[in-house]
């Protein structure tokens, strides 16, 4: 394999029990197998992901000082900018060669929710910035709640299983911008080499090249989607959940050959989180003899705590 598999939404949704099983099927054994996917028809359109680059885009450009009025002390990056090189992956000194910003979730008022969310910060340079942010946070959270139906189904529980943890979870949508290398970065990397903390990831923007994801037999292999296609990873939480029956795969965005440094790169990673009060144990569907429990219980909220403080984004 030269590449993640690629598998169509369109299949799930369709109302032909064959295709849906087939959905289910390629989804499942590609999340066993490297534990990524390239993922067509979903729920995001070209307007609004050309709106919201466009957005995006114009916030990056601004000046550094501006910028930086949107770093709100002690919310450990939850919500607004953080600022070049300040995350770094678990296990690295060198920071990431990246500024980003965090949209989050903005609960329903029945989500009776055990902890509060920390408010979005309103960007006033420009106008539609937070609305058509929002509005792709809402297409890609719909898009995950049926990717996650097909991996409840898959494990064999439920449809439904993940929509309640999912639905008001603490997720976060992540516009990245990589600027241009103007120096040797000197071992630092675009992202160093991470498996991510939460459910699943959906990655807008990785058809631009530089993610790469490594094999079981230790290959590193470009992650190329088509244009029109999310890539879609797990995350630790569902791994540790599904006893490592559903993979977190490292992986990493490597800095391009030096005559491309001049150029800057932008990805939006939208990163699904449960409800912290949603309980991570071992599903008993994925524990047998040849699979024993491989983790501790803990809770989605403990966990998140455990890993900010591990890359560098609160303290402990």
């Amino acid at each position: 394999m030269n590449n993640i598999p690629s598998v169509d939404l369109a299949d799930f949704l369709s109302g032909d029990p064959n295709r849906k099983q087939q959905f289910v099927d390629k989804i499942g054994s590609a999340y066993e197998d490297i534990g990524f996917v390239s993922l067509k028809n979903h729920f995001l359109d070209d307007q609004l992901v050309e709106e919201l680059y466009k957005e995006i885009k114009s916030f990056f450009a601004l000046d550094i000082a501006t910028k930086s009025t949107y770093e709100i002390e002690g919310l450990g990056g939850q919500r607004g900018y953080v600022s070049f090189g300040k995350e770094h992956a678990k296990g690295k000194k060198e920071g990431d060669l990246k500024e980003f910003w965090h949209f989050g979730q903005e609960p329903t008022q029945d989500a009776n929710l055990p902890e509060e969310y920390p408010e979005n910060v309103i960007v006033e340079e420009l106008p539609n910035f937070n609305q058509t942010g929002m509005q792709a946070y809402r297409m890609l959270e719909k898009t995950g709640i049926y990717v996650l139906r097909a991996l409840a189904l898959y494990i064999g529980v439920d449809e439904h299983y993940f929509d309640h943890w999912a639905s008001n979870g603490n997720s976060i949508l992540r516009p990245i911008h990589y600027p241009p290398i103007t120096e040797e970065p000197k071992g630092a990397v675009r992202a160093g080499a991470h498996g991510d903390i939460n459910l699943i990831t959906l990655l807008m923007g990785a058809s631009s090249g530089g993610l790469q994801v490594l094999r079981k037999d230790g290959e590193w292999i470009d992650a190329i989607p088509a244009e029109d296609e999310l890539v879609i990873n797990v995350g630790d939480m569902l791994e540790r959940h599904t006893n490592n029956k559903l993979r977190s795969t490292i992986h990493r965005v490597i800095n391009p050959p030096k005559e491309q440094w001049g150029t800057p790169r932008f990805s939006i990673p939208f990163f699904m989180h449960p409800r912290g009060d949603m309980d991570l144990s071992c599903m008993p569907e994925c524990i047998t003899e040849e699979n024993p429990k491989a983790f501790d219980d803990i809770t989605a909220g403990d966990f998140l705590h455990q890993r900010l403080v591990e890359i560098g984004l609160i303290k402990k």
